[in-house]
């Protein structure tokens, strides 16, 4: 007697992504939800200055990663940027752009500035393409040409509309633009070239907690204190800037190894976009008509942008079908 073989019906259809693919986009929505609640968290420590947020999120990151990097075996590369001068050298450079952006994006927090934070990360992608044709000598296409135009319409609408340049919207989108650009010179493990970056940030952050720890009063600075010297729910907040920073920078770098770029591309919108009803729905910052025309350009030109990215990667692949 011969058995026969299964009918396709009873097969069990195939998962519509793979577990690899699966393990990436839950990490990938892991990391940019992270970040999209990141104003929340330092809005929780709006009682502390920005300049001392900073100096704790440098000492208890480079702590946290440090030691994600150790779990990683990679501390061999780590030994390796720290013996070449020139890498170094671009590392400091690097040092300089994320403090700065860290420093700026706090500030807004505090300063009820969530929105203009919101669209400097908006920009950032736009920056880049900018950025990538003076430095790296790239061509702009017309649809790339269009976003940026786009762009410049949206930050010209909320400068005649604020009475200023939007200021924190353009450190934050060139800060991490110029960040991301010297960051190719030294093509490194993400969080390898965090811990290279806050472990050079962490004697001057430690130097000024110090100082503030021996010097300020905490009866004349407030209930907080300053430096080392806060209560218990303060400085746990302040050591837990460590976890928020490293956290994501997990998650991203296991959904980088499994997705494709276009993939995270595009979901790295979801952060943004998340600060903008944190800051609309939550803390009552203003989104009148000419600020929702301004993002509604960015939001257009961040759709054409997409668009031509996605076809210019599966353009390739059809030419050579």
């Amino acid at each position: 007697m011969t058995s026969e073989p299964p009918s396709s019906g009873n097969r069990p259809a195939a998962p519509f992504f793979s577990p690899d693919e699966t393990r990436g986009l839950l990490s990938a929505f892991g990391a940019f939800i992270v970040w999209g609640w990141a104003p929340v968290y330092f809005k929780w420590l709006s009682h502390v200055s920005p300049m001392e947020v900073i100096a704790h999120r440098a000492i208890w990151s480079s702590v946290f990663v440090l030691l994600m990097v150790v779990m990683m075996r990679k501390v061999g590369q780590l030994i390796e940027i720290y013996r070449d001068p020139k890498k170094l050298s671009v590392f400091v450079l690097t040092t300089a752009l994320i403090g700065g952006n860290w420093l700026t994006f706090i500030w807004a927090i505090t300063n009820d500035r969530i929105l203009e934070g919101s669209l400097g990360y908006y920009i950032n992608p736009l920056v880049n393409i900018l950025l990538g044709m003076l430095f790296l000598g790239e061509r702009l296409n017309r649809w790339q040409t269009v976003s940026i135009l786009l762009a410049i319409a949206a930050v010209t609408i909320l400068t005649i509309q604020l009475g200023y340049l939007p200021w924190v919207s353009l450190v934050l989108a060139f800060s991490f633009g110029f960040y991301a650009l010297l960051r190719k010179k030294v093509a490194t493990d993400s969080a390898v070239g965090l811990v290279v970056e806050t472990t050079l940030l962490f004697p001057l952050a430690l130097g000024f907690l110090l100082y503030l720890t021996f010097t300020v009063d905490p009866a004349a600075s407030g209930e907080t204190g300053g430096g080392f010297l806060y209560d218990t729910g303060s400085f746990l907040l302040l050591i837990g800037t460590g976890v928020v920073t490293a956290t994501p920078l997990i998650l991203f770098t296991t959904a980088a190894r499994y997705l494709k770029f276009t993939t995270i591309g595009v979901m790295q919108y979801l952060s943004p976009t998340m600060h903008v009803f944190i800051a609309v729905y939550i803390y009552n910052e203003p989104f009148d008509q000419s600020r929702l025309i301004a993002f509604g350009l960015i939001w257009l030109s961040l759709i054409i942008y997409s668009i031509d990215g996605y076809r210019g990667r599966r353009r390739p692949a059809a030419v050579k079908a």
